[in-house]
Protein backbone atom coordinates (compact mmCIF):
# COMPACT_ATOMS: atom_id res chain seq x y z
CA UNK A 1 0.00 0.00 0.00
CA UNK A 2 1.70 3.19 -1.22
CA UNK A 3 0.90 6.68 0.01
CA UNK A 4 0.54 9.95 -1.87
CA UNK A 5 3.05 12.62 -0.90
CA UNK A 6 2.22 15.67 -3.07
CA UNK A 7 0.43 18.70 -1.64
CA UNK A 8 -3.35 18.43 -1.74
CA UNK A 9 -6.39 20.37 -0.58
CA UNK A 10 -8.34 18.34 1.98
CA UNK A 11 -11.67 19.27 3.56
CA UNK A 12 -12.18 17.77 7.03
CA UNK A 13 -15.57 18.12 8.69
CA UNK A 14 -15.46 18.42 12.47
CA UNK A 15 -11.74 19.21 12.33
CA UNK A 16 -11.55 21.08 15.63
CA UNK A 17 -11.65 18.10 18.02
CA UNK A 18 -11.28 14.36 18.41
CA UNK A 19 -10.49 12.33 15.32
CA UNK A 20 -10.92 15.39 13.10
CA UNK A 21 -8.21 17.31 14.96
CA UNK A 22 -5.69 14.49 14.81
CA UNK A 23 -6.51 13.76 11.17
CA UNK A 24 -5.95 17.43 10.34
CA UNK A 25 -2.68 17.49 12.26
CA UNK A 26 -1.32 14.43 10.47
CA UNK A 27 -2.34 15.79 7.06
CA UNK A 28 -0.64 19.17 7.53
CA UNK A 29 2.44 17.39 8.88
CA UNK A 30 2.71 15.73 5.47
CA UNK A 31 2.28 19.06 3.70
CA UNK A 32 -1.41 19.06 2.82
CA UNK A 33 -3.57 22.16 2.93
CA UNK A 34 -6.61 21.51 5.13
CA UNK A 35 -9.94 23.30 5.15
CA UNK A 36 -11.42 22.89 8.62
CA UNK A 37 -15.19 22.65 8.22
CA UNK A 38 -16.55 23.22 11.74
CA UNK A 39 -19.56 24.64 13.57
CA UNK A 40 -17.63 26.98 15.87
CA UNK A 41 -15.20 29.70 14.79
CA UNK A 42 -13.80 29.86 18.32
CA UNK A 43 -13.12 26.14 18.60
CA UNK A 44 -11.69 25.99 15.10
CA UNK A 45 -9.33 28.88 15.96
CA UNK A 46 -8.20 27.09 19.13
CA UNK A 47 -7.55 23.87 17.21
CA UNK A 48 -5.72 25.72 14.43
CA UNK A 49 -3.51 27.46 17.01
CA UNK A 50 -2.68 24.10 18.60
CA UNK A 51 -1.78 22.66 15.21
CA UNK A 52 0.39 25.64 14.28
CA UNK A 53 2.31 25.28 17.54
CA UNK A 54 3.30 21.84 16.27
CA UNK A 55 3.51 22.66 12.56
CA UNK A 56 4.29 26.39 12.09
CA UNK A 57 4.02 26.05 8.30
CA UNK A 58 0.54 24.47 8.45
CA UNK A 59 -1.82 25.69 5.73
CA UNK A 60 -5.23 25.88 7.38
CA UNK A 61 -8.49 27.52 6.36
CA UNK A 62 -11.92 27.59 7.97
CA UNK A 63 -15.43 27.15 6.62
CA UNK A 64 -18.42 27.22 8.95
CA UNK A 65 -20.40 23.98 8.70
CA UNK A 66 -23.07 22.37 10.83
CA UNK A 67 -24.01 19.02 9.34
CA UNK A 68 -27.23 19.03 11.38
CA UNK A 69 -28.45 22.06 9.41
CA UNK A 70 -29.04 21.57 5.68
CA UNK A 71 -28.93 25.34 5.14
CA UNK A 72 -25.46 25.42 6.67
CA UNK A 73 -24.43 22.50 4.46
CA UNK A 74 -25.57 24.38 1.34
CA UNK A 75 -23.75 27.57 2.39
CA UNK A 76 -20.53 25.72 3.15
CA UNK A 77 -20.74 23.80 -0.13
CA UNK A 78 -21.10 27.05 -2.08
CA UNK A 79 -17.87 28.34 -0.53
CA UNK A 80 -16.02 25.07 -1.03
CA UNK A 81 -17.13 24.67 -4.66
CA UNK A 82 -15.58 28.06 -5.38
CA UNK A 83 -12.16 26.60 -4.57
CA UNK A 84 -9.88 25.62 -7.42
CA UNK A 85 -9.72 22.00 -6.30
CA UNK A 86 -10.74 19.56 -3.59
CA UNK A 87 -8.57 16.46 -3.51
CA UNK A 88 -10.16 14.80 -0.49
CA UNK A 89 -13.40 15.28 1.42
CA UNK A 90 -13.25 13.61 4.84
CA UNK A 91 -16.73 13.27 6.34
CA UNK A 92 -15.82 13.03 10.01
CA UNK A 93 -18.11 15.34 11.99
CA UNK A 94 -20.64 13.62 14.20
CA UNK A 95 -22.32 13.09 17.52
CA UNK A 96 -20.76 10.37 19.67
CA UNK A 97 -22.37 11.26 23.00
CA UNK A 98 -25.99 11.09 21.93
CA UNK A 99 -28.89 12.82 23.72
CA UNK A 100 -30.96 10.76 26.15
CA UNK A 101 -34.19 11.61 24.35
CA UNK A 102 -35.04 12.02 20.68
CA UNK A 103 -34.36 15.50 19.32
CA UNK A 104 -34.95 17.09 15.94
CA UNK A 105 -32.92 19.53 13.89
CA UNK A 106 -34.12 22.80 12.37
CA UNK A 107 -35.04 20.73 9.31
CA UNK A 108 -37.23 18.36 11.34
CA UNK A 109 -34.79 15.44 11.09
CA UNK A 110 -33.68 13.23 13.97
CA UNK A 111 -30.53 14.85 15.35
CA UNK A 112 -28.11 11.90 15.37
CA UNK A 113 -29.03 10.65 11.91
CA UNK A 114 -28.91 14.19 10.53
CA UNK A 115 -25.54 15.08 12.03
CA UNK A 116 -23.75 11.84 11.30
CA UNK A 117 -25.30 10.87 7.97
CA UNK A 118 -27.89 13.06 6.24
CA UNK A 119 -25.76 16.22 6.39
CA UNK A 120 -22.78 14.37 4.95
CA UNK A 121 -24.94 12.85 2.20
CA UNK A 122 -26.03 16.35 1.18
CA UNK A 123 -22.46 17.68 1.42
CA UNK A 124 -21.01 14.93 -0.79
CA UNK A 125 -23.72 15.55 -3.38
CA UNK A 126 -23.06 19.28 -3.39
CA UNK A 127 -19.27 18.98 -3.62
CA UNK A 128 -19.15 16.46 -6.45
CA UNK A 129 -18.49 19.22 -9.05
CA UNK A 130 -15.31 20.33 -7.25
CA UNK A 131 -14.22 16.75 -6.70
CA UNK A 132 -14.87 15.88 -10.37
CA UNK A 133 -12.54 18.61 -11.63
CA UNK A 134 -9.73 17.43 -9.33
CA UNK A 135 -7.78 14.44 -10.74
CA UNK A 136 -7.50 11.55 -8.31
CA UNK A 137 -10.01 12.99 -5.83
CA UNK A 138 -11.84 10.97 -3.23
CA UNK A 139 -14.42 11.03 -0.46
CA UNK A 140 -13.66 9.33 2.85
CA UNK A 141 -16.59 8.54 5.11
CA UNK A 142 -16.22 7.32 8.69
CA UNK A 143 -17.62 3.97 9.64
CA UNK A 144 -17.60 2.31 13.05
CA UNK A 145 -17.41 -1.13 14.61
CA UNK A 146 -20.85 -0.42 16.05
CA UNK A 147 -22.15 -1.55 12.64
CA UNK A 148 -21.62 -5.06 13.99
CA UNK A 149 -24.22 -4.59 16.70
CA UNK A 150 -27.41 -6.66 16.23
CA UNK A 151 -30.88 -5.30 15.50
CA UNK A 152 -30.02 -2.02 13.77
CA UNK A 153 -33.74 -1.31 13.00
CA UNK A 154 -33.05 0.16 9.58
CA UNK A 155 -36.81 0.25 9.01
CA UNK A 156 -36.89 3.15 11.49
CA UNK A 157 -33.96 5.31 10.29
CA UNK A 158 -34.98 8.41 12.24
CA UNK A 159 -36.09 6.71 15.47
CA UNK A 160 -39.69 7.75 14.95
CA UNK A 161 -41.11 4.62 16.56
CA UNK A 162 -38.42 4.01 19.17
CA UNK A 163 -35.42 6.06 20.31
CA UNK A 164 -32.29 4.82 22.02
CA UNK A 165 -29.15 6.94 21.83
CA UNK A 166 -26.69 4.08 21.34
CA UNK A 167 -28.90 2.46 18.74
CA UNK A 168 -29.36 5.78 16.93
CA UNK A 169 -25.58 6.21 16.79
CA UNK A 170 -24.96 2.69 15.48
CA UNK A 171 -27.71 3.07 12.86
CA UNK A 172 -26.29 6.41 11.68
CA UNK A 173 -22.91 4.75 11.20
CA UNK A 174 -24.45 1.85 9.29
CA UNK A 175 -26.13 4.34 6.98
CA UNK A 176 -22.96 6.40 6.51
CA UNK A 177 -20.74 3.37 5.89
CA UNK A 178 -23.26 1.82 3.51
CA UNK A 179 -23.54 5.12 1.66
CA UNK A 180 -19.76 5.29 1.28
CA UNK A 181 -19.60 1.91 -0.46
CA UNK A 182 -22.72 2.49 -2.56
CA UNK A 183 -21.40 5.87 -3.67
CA UNK A 184 -18.21 4.23 -4.90
CA UNK A 185 -20.24 1.71 -6.90
CA UNK A 186 -22.43 4.40 -8.46
CA UNK A 187 -19.50 6.67 -9.28
CA UNK A 188 -17.67 3.81 -10.99
CA UNK A 189 -20.77 2.72 -12.91
CA UNK A 190 -21.35 6.26 -14.18
CA UNK A 191 -17.73 6.80 -15.18
CA UNK A 192 -17.13 9.65 -12.70
CA UNK A 193 -13.45 9.47 -11.74
CA UNK A 194 -13.93 10.09 -8.01
CA UNK A 195 -13.42 7.34 -5.42
CA UNK A 196 -15.42 6.82 -2.25
CA UNK A 197 -13.61 5.02 0.56
CA UNK A 198 -14.52 4.18 4.15
CA UNK A 199 -12.40 4.16 7.30
CA UNK A 200 -13.12 3.32 10.91
CA UNK A 201 -11.03 4.36 13.95
CA UNK A 202 -11.50 1.28 16.12
CA UNK A 203 -12.25 1.96 19.76
CA UNK A 204 -10.61 5.36 20.13
CA UNK A 205 -11.28 7.29 23.32
CA UNK A 206 -10.28 10.70 24.67
CA UNK A 207 -8.84 9.43 27.97
CA UNK A 208 -6.09 7.64 26.05
CA UNK A 209 -5.41 10.62 23.80
CA UNK A 210 -2.58 13.15 24.43
CA UNK A 211 -3.66 16.31 26.19
CA UNK A 212 -4.03 19.35 23.94
CA UNK A 213 -5.12 22.58 25.67
CA UNK A 214 -8.53 23.80 24.46
CA UNK A 215 -8.87 20.67 22.28
CA UNK A 216 -8.58 17.57 24.48
CA UNK A 217 -8.45 18.01 28.25
CA UNK A 218 -9.92 14.93 29.91
CA UNK A 219 -10.05 14.97 33.69
CA UNK A 220 -8.06 12.55 35.84
CA UNK A 221 -11.09 10.35 36.52
CA UNK A 222 -11.75 10.10 32.77
CA UNK A 223 -8.14 9.16 32.07
CA UNK A 224 -8.18 6.56 34.85
CA UNK A 225 -11.38 4.95 33.57
CA UNK A 226 -10.28 4.98 29.95
CA UNK A 227 -6.87 3.54 30.76
CA UNK A 228 -8.56 0.55 32.39
CA UNK A 229 -9.66 -0.25 28.83
CA UNK A 230 -6.13 -0.09 27.46
CA UNK A 231 -6.02 -3.72 26.24
CA UNK A 232 -8.79 -3.05 23.70
CA UNK A 233 -8.70 0.69 23.12
CA UNK A 234 -6.46 3.45 21.83
CA UNK A 235 -6.24 7.22 21.72
CA UNK A 236 -7.86 9.28 19.00
CA UNK A 237 -4.40 10.22 17.73
CA UNK A 238 -4.09 6.55 16.78
CA UNK A 239 -7.68 6.28 15.59
CA UNK A 240 -6.91 8.93 12.98
CA UNK A 241 -4.38 6.64 11.26
CA UNK A 242 -6.90 4.66 9.15
CA UNK A 243 -8.59 7.91 8.09
CA UNK A 244 -5.29 9.35 6.91
CA UNK A 245 -4.47 6.04 5.24
CA UNK A 246 -7.76 6.11 3.30
CA UNK A 247 -7.11 9.73 2.33
CA UNK A 248 -3.57 9.02 1.17
CA UNK A 249 -3.45 5.50 -0.27
CA UNK A 250 -2.39 6.05 -3.88
CA UNK A 251 -3.75 2.70 -5.06
CA UNK A 252 -6.95 1.87 -3.17
CA UNK A 253 -8.46 -1.49 -4.06
CA UNK A 254 -11.30 -1.72 -6.54
CA UNK A 255 -14.51 -2.49 -4.73
CA UNK A 256 -15.00 -2.05 -1.01
CA UNK A 257 -11.99 0.05 0.01
CA UNK A 258 -12.15 -0.10 3.81
CA UNK A 259 -9.47 0.87 6.33
CA UNK A 260 -9.20 0.32 10.07
CA UNK A 261 -6.87 -0.73 12.89
CA UNK A 262 -4.95 -3.96 12.41
CA UNK A 263 -6.48 -5.54 15.50
CA UNK A 264 -10.04 -4.36 14.81
CA UNK A 265 -10.24 -2.04 17.85
CA UNK A 266 -6.66 -0.78 17.94
CA UNK A 267 -3.36 -0.92 16.09
CA UNK A 268 -1.70 0.38 12.96
CA UNK A 269 -3.84 1.19 9.94
CA UNK A 270 -4.54 -1.51 7.39
CA UNK A 271 -7.10 -2.52 4.78
CA UNK A 272 -10.00 -4.43 6.31
CA UNK A 273 -13.08 -6.42 5.36
CA UNK A 274 -16.32 -4.49 5.99
CA UNK A 275 -19.43 -5.85 7.67
CA UNK A 276 -21.65 -7.56 5.11
CA UNK A 277 -24.66 -5.44 6.07
CA UNK A 278 -22.86 -2.31 4.88
CA UNK A 279 -22.07 -3.78 1.46
CA UNK A 280 -25.57 -5.14 0.78
CA UNK A 281 -26.88 -3.36 -2.30
CA UNK A 282 -30.54 -3.76 -1.41
CA UNK A 283 -29.93 -2.19 2.00
CA UNK A 284 -27.83 0.55 0.38
CA UNK A 285 -30.56 1.41 -2.13
CA UNK A 286 -33.09 1.84 0.68
CA UNK A 287 -30.68 4.02 2.68
CA UNK A 288 -29.92 6.15 -0.39
CA UNK A 289 -33.63 6.64 -1.10
CA UNK A 290 -34.28 7.63 2.53
CA UNK A 291 -31.42 10.13 2.40
CA UNK A 292 -32.81 11.76 -0.73
CA UNK A 293 -36.27 11.90 0.83
CA UNK A 294 -35.07 13.28 4.17
CA UNK A 295 -32.74 15.92 2.74
CA UNK A 296 -34.65 16.80 -0.41
CA UNK A 297 -31.33 16.44 -2.25
CA UNK A 298 -31.35 14.26 -5.39
CA UNK A 299 -27.90 12.69 -5.70
CA UNK A 300 -27.28 11.21 -9.14
CA UNK A 301 -23.66 10.51 -10.15
CA UNK A 302 -25.06 9.52 -13.56
CA UNK A 303 -26.28 13.08 -14.21
CA UNK A 304 -22.94 14.46 -13.06
CA UNK A 305 -21.23 12.13 -15.54
CA UNK A 306 -23.27 13.77 -18.31
CA UNK A 307 -22.17 17.20 -17.15
CA UNK A 308 -25.49 18.11 -15.55
CA UNK A 309 -26.10 18.86 -11.90
CA UNK A 310 -29.31 17.36 -10.48
CA UNK A 311 -31.96 19.99 -9.69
Amino acid sequence: MSLRVERRTVVVTGANAGLGFWTTLRLVESGDRVVMACRSDERADAAAAAIRRRVPTAQLEFVRLDTADLGSVAEAAAQLNAMERIDVLIENAGIVHTPSTRRETVDGLELVAATNFFGHFALAAALLPALKRTPGSRIVTLGSQTVLWPWPRLDDPQSERFYNGLLAYARSKIMLQSFGFELDRRLAASGVLVRSLVAHPGYSISGRTPRVPAVNEPRRVKRFRDNLQAPFSQGKHRGALPIVCAASDSSPPVGHAFYGPKWMLKGDATRCTPASLTTNRTVAAAIWAEAERATGVPFSPEMHAMGRTPP
